[in-house]
């Protein structure tokens, strides 16, 4: 059996999955074409550049629940982590943004993976969704949509700031909840 067999497949694979990212994205990006999608997106991109919505979202919860306003915000510091995670995983990573589609916004840093945006997006919807918050969510899925039809992040990025922000928020939402009778 050659070794060399096992790279071959996966240098390979590494192609088609490439090829993916970049289908998907250019097929999503396409949709920003439409003014009131390109506008939407837009706004959700700016809305949430480094998790200000949902620190926001957060900080709201905390002042109008009063009986569970540590929840609110721990869960809001959980998302503060897991930004700051996503963004020493993006330094180290340092995967370059899309440069075959023209971005409809412009970006705070020029790496790509993990998406920020998703990161932040995915654990507010956890953090949050154990406090009942029940729009947070298909906001998150939106804002992680976004970032694909902006055009600055591939499919892979999101995928992965997603995960990486329900594993952050999941591994904290004991703590979250437990505080939610303070």
């Amino acid at each position: 059996m050659d070794p060399f067999d096992d790279r071959d497949q996966c240098d390979r694979l590494d192609v088609v999955l490439e090829g993916m990212d970049h289908r998907i994205l250019s097929a999503l990006r396409a949709c920003g074409a439409d003014p009131r999608v390109g506008g939407a997106a837009r706004a959700l991109s700016r809305a949430g550049e480094h998790g200000a919505l949902w620190l926001a979202a957060g900080l709201a919860g905390a002042a109008v629940d009063g009986a569970r306003r540590g929840a609110w915000l721990r869960g809001t510091a959980l998302i503060v982590g897991a930004h700051a995670v996503s963004m020493g995983v993006k330094r180290v990573v340092r995967r370059p943004r899309p440069a075959h589609v023209e971005p409809l916004v412009t970006t705070a840093g020029r790496h790509s993976f993990p998406s920020s945006h998703a990161t932040s997006a995915t654990a507010a919807a956890v953090a949050f969704g154990v406090l009942g918050a029940r729009a947070v969510p298909p906001l998150a899925a939106a804002m992680c949509l976004s970032r694909l039809v902006v055009g600055v992040h591939y499919p892979s990025d999101v995928a992965a700031g997603a995960a990486l922000g329900a594993l952050t928020a999941c591994a904290g939402a004991r703590w979250v909840r437990g505080g939610a009778r303070d």
